[in-house]
């Protein structure tokens, strides 16, 4: 039976945005429509391109894990080296 190592390596994103202060007395102001943005438009297209480019390389198998952890603090990418 073969043995299993591993290793964790992480990429973190910290989001922000300036909000100017006279924005906030705007009834129609929405204070996170940066932070839909990221969801909506940025985040899944970065996702993509990880998988991509993870795929190019032979032997390697990679997917998304979820530990209960909303998708909207984390994605794990799983990669899994077949045969060495």
């Amino acid at each position: 039976m073969a043995e299993k190592d591993e290793h964790t390596f992480n990429l973190r994103f910290s989001l922000s945005a300036d909000i100017p202060s006279e924005a906030w007395d705007d009834e129609d102001f929405e204070g996170d429509e940066w932070l839909n943005e990221w969801e909506r438009e940025v985040k899944p297209g970065l996702v993509r391109e990880v998988f991509t480019y993870l795929r190019q390389f032979a032997g390697w198998n990679c997917h998304i894990r979820n530990r209960g952890v909303s998708p909207l603090d984390e994605i794990e990418i799983v990669m899994r080296k077949e045969g060495g």
